[in-house]
């Protein structure tokens, strides 16, 4: 038997504000944007390609903060491709450095080394970590 992930609940403060986010600028294609009652909204977004949505909303059942949602990973195949959509610069891009040490950030959580520290920021950053 196959197990799938297929959504995942986000808490948001704002759903008009995250959805025109993930919609307008990210490039996540709208599936459902349906309000059951007053007090229960659910909008349901996917990103292109995925087999996995999201969904964001009023009156959900998740008593989690907006904003708590941490580790969320969206992997594409380009970093560097431009998109076809206009899209955000996110919170905080993850860099690959090979064989470079994880450095300590605030909290003390580890993070890969950004390509201003390994190099220029464009397509060549990769290349000049994986070379140190």
């Amino acid at each position: 038997m196959d197990w799938k992930l297929e959504l995942v609940n986000i808490p948001v403060s704002d759903v008009d504000r995250a959805k025109d986010f993930y919609v307008n600028k990210v490039g996540f294609h709208l599936d459902h944007d349906h309000a059951v009652s007053d007090q229960m909204r659910f909008v349901q977004l996917t990103p292109p390609g995925s087999a996995c949505s999201i969904s964001i909303g009023t009156g959900l059942g998740s008593d989690a903060a907006p904003g708590s949602v941490k580790g969320m990973q969206i992997v594409v195949p380009d970093i560097q491709a431009p998109p076809a959509p206009p899209r955000a610069r996110l919170a905080t891009p993850v860099w690959s450095c090979p064989g470079r040490r994880l450095r300590r950030t605030g909290g003390g959580r580890g993070r890969p080394a950004s390509p201003r520290r390994c190099g220029r920021r464009t397509g060549t950053a990769r290349r000049r970590c994986a070379a140190r």
